[in-house]
């Protein structure tokens, strides 16, 4: 997680009567709010592979690669039947696994959540929000999604799994952190992203969108000699590892800055006021209150 405003409310962390898994960090369960005890990196691993399936069938030649790579034990078909078997034992009777043809796959009940599913369920419905123009519904959903990261997703799998799966979440998780940003800038909020998109560009250097929004956000927070300073070390770098040029696009944002140019943040929309319930006083303005007005 890496946004700039205080934690909300996360979407769906579980319920009472269903299963919760992690994978945007350790590797969990829980069934009925109780945790399920795992047996290792391997155990892990299967559970992990099933669950980013999403009810498709992983074969076991597949789970096998993801286990041992591409030298397996030789008893590692009778092992691959150990280790679901135990984990339908530790899952419980609500555990949705099951044996199809030459694999395995994991139904999902309602009362399913799946930390890595929720994630991307709600960056999409950030994503929506924000094109349509409906920037603090955009960054509600895209906080949410970004409380969901408990630092490194698949820590405790093996190397196999990590290696084939975690940079596509990792991907996902940046592109999350720069759609925040964009929401979070056009609320007006761009004092308050500077730390995160600093430590951000910090870690991923050479991706430009992190910059443009740092580079932004520093513009409008008063730190204009930042922002030139951030983009000149962008532009070294780019150069010194890529032999490339900063994007058209991220030259215009400099170019912007250096000529007093940069757009300032939209005028958020005044809220509605509040409902009056039937027999109620309606609340005093602030400038009526400011002023003294009973």
């Amino acid at each position: 997680m890496d946004r700039a405003t205080a934690p909300t409310p996360t979407a769906a962390r579980g319920t009472a009567t269903g299963m919760e898994f992690t994978l945007l960090g350790p590797v969990s369960a829980q069934c009925a709010g109780r945790p399920v005890v795992l047996d290792g990196a391997k155990q892990r691993t299967v559970l992990a592979a099933l669950l980013l399936a999403r009810g498709h069938v992983v074969t076991d030649e597949r789970l096998t690669t993801l286990l041992w790579g591409e030298d397996p034990p030789a008893t590692s078909t009778s092992q691959l039947y150990t280790y679901v078997s135990r984990l339908r034992t530790r899952l419980g009777p609500e555990h949705g696994l099951e044996r199809r043809g030459a694999g395995y796959a994991m139904r999902t009940a309602d009362t399913t959540v799946v930390d890595w599913h929720t994630f991307q369920t709600l960056v999409a419905a950030g994503r929506t929000a924000l094109r349509e123009g409906r920037a603090a519904d955009a960054e509600r959903r895209l906080a949410e999604a970004l409380d969901l990261w408990q630092g490194h997703p698949l820590p405790d799998v093996t190397d196999h799994l990590c290696a084939a799966e975690t940079p596509a979440m990792t991907e996902a998780h940046l592109t999350a952190v720069e759609l925040h940003a964009e929401a979070a800038l056009a609320l007006g909020q761009h004092a308050a992203l500077v730390p995160a998109l600093t430590r951000q560009v910090a870690l991923h250097p050479l991706r430009e969108g992190l910059l443009a929004h740092l580079m932004t956000a520093l513009y409008r927070s008063g730190r204009p000699s930042d922002a030139l300073t951030a983009y000149e070390s962008a532009r070294r770098m780019l150069a010194d590892n890529l032999g490339t040029d900063p994007t058209p696009a991220l030259r215009a944002l400099h170019h912007a800055v250096l000529t007093n140019t940069v757009p300032a943040p939209p005028t958020p929309p005044a809220a509605a006021p509040a409902p009056v319930r039937p027999g109620a006083q309606p609340a005093p303005s602030p400038s009526a209150t400011a002023a003294g007005t009973p």
